[in-house]
């Protein structure tokens, strides 16, 4: 139902424009540091920073770099920070051993960050194609890339991730059964504290290419992921998978990308009401960040906007590369 005004004169709207002071007064939605995830890229080494190049301002970083990171993070009170580690090639196999290796990258940046830095929430990405020779997210055998056996694997990465002491999953290969089978898997390790932010409704998109250069996987990649990422032209199907996650043990879920998904976020949160995230993708900070460089938009501003759509369509908070340029924006007033 529509609210009922007067007529203009007596209704003139723009009068609570009229000022800062006024516009802030009436305000719907406010976007704060404490939204945020901040997603971070790991390398081996020491006081390693490797520019990522389709990612202007973007770098993976070394371990010790990393705990520092979260420390900034932290200072500036952005509550999370998300992983997601540059594997070396070597590593790669298709039986993607490395991913529930103990001494990994991601868990030892865990258990760094943790020992440093109790105080933020780490979260992690569960999936195989930062170690899979094949690029997938799931195992591949015959060009199939195989589901059950998949959620098999994901589900030894994931206790080797809360062994580590990760404070929430987040299962990204959209996989059927997987959020089920850890949550099961996690109960009877006693890990009934580690939370699944599952990536619900996570799209085969156009807007991820930057990120796989981040992590090493563009060129490893044959053929596409189509077959177990959602088809953009869906829209039910994305209620449909963010029930079963919930009804399978997911605390929070997300849609991935974000922006041109804005009305899948509303759906979601309309319709469940549960803690509800978007990841503002590589692909959409590269846009923004390229326009920027050029001279074609404010970058600041656009930044801002952009996160604030997320709000405005009832996001509880966005992993952007964004967090702390934000965090300190926001901290200025």
């Amino acid at each position: 139902m529509q609210p009922v005004q007067a007529p203009y004169p007596l209704t003139r709207l723009r009068r609570l424009r009229r000022t800062p002071a006024l516009r802030a007064l009436t305000q719907e939605t406010v976007l704060t540091a404490g939204d945020l995830i901040w997603p971070v890229f790991l390398c081996d080494g020491q006081n390693q920073r490797q520019p990522v190049v389709s990612m202007p301002g973007v770098e993976r970083l070394s371990l010790d770099l990393v705990v520092a990171a979260a420390a900034e993070a932290r200072d500036l009170g952005i509550p999370a920070i998300c992983l997601f580690p540059y594997t070396d090639p070597k590593a790669k196999t298709a039986g993607c051993e490395e991913a529930w290796n103990p001494e990994n990258l991601t868990n030892r940046a865990i258990r760094a960050i943790k020992a440093e830095v109790p105080d933020i929430a780490v979260m992690t990405d569960v999936a195989l194609d930062p170690y899979n020779a094949h690029g997938h997210d799931g195992l591949v055998v015959d060009g199939i890339i195989l589901n059950d056996e998949t959620v098999e694997a994901l589900v030894r990465m994931a206790l080797a991730q809360a062994e580590a002491g990760a404070d929430i999953l987040g299962p990204s290969d959209m996989m059927d059964g997987r959020i089920g089978a850890m949550r099961a898997a996690l109960e009877a390790a006693g890990h009934k504290d580690v939370a699944i932010l599952s990536y619900a409704a996570k799209y085969a998109s156009a807007f991820y290419g930057p990120f796989r250069d981040a992590v090493g996987a563009s060129g490893a990649l044959k053929g596409d992921k189509k077959t177990y990422q959602m088809n953009p032209a869906n829209r039910d199907e994305a209620l449909r998978l963010v029930a079963r996650d919930l009804a399978e043990g997911a605390d929070m879920v997300m849609v991935k990308p974000g922006m041109p998904y804005l009305d899948i976020c509303a759906r979601v949160k309309e319709t469940f009401g549960a803690p509800t995230f978007a990841y503002q993708v590589s692909g959409e900070y590269a846009m923004i960040r390229a326009a920027a460089q050029n001279g074609w938009i404010d970058g600041e501003k656009a930044m801002l906007e952009s996160l604030m759509a997320f709000k405005r369509a009832g996001c509880d908070g966005i992993l952007t590369y964004f967090a702390p340029e934000v965090a300190r924006r926001l901290r200025q007033g």
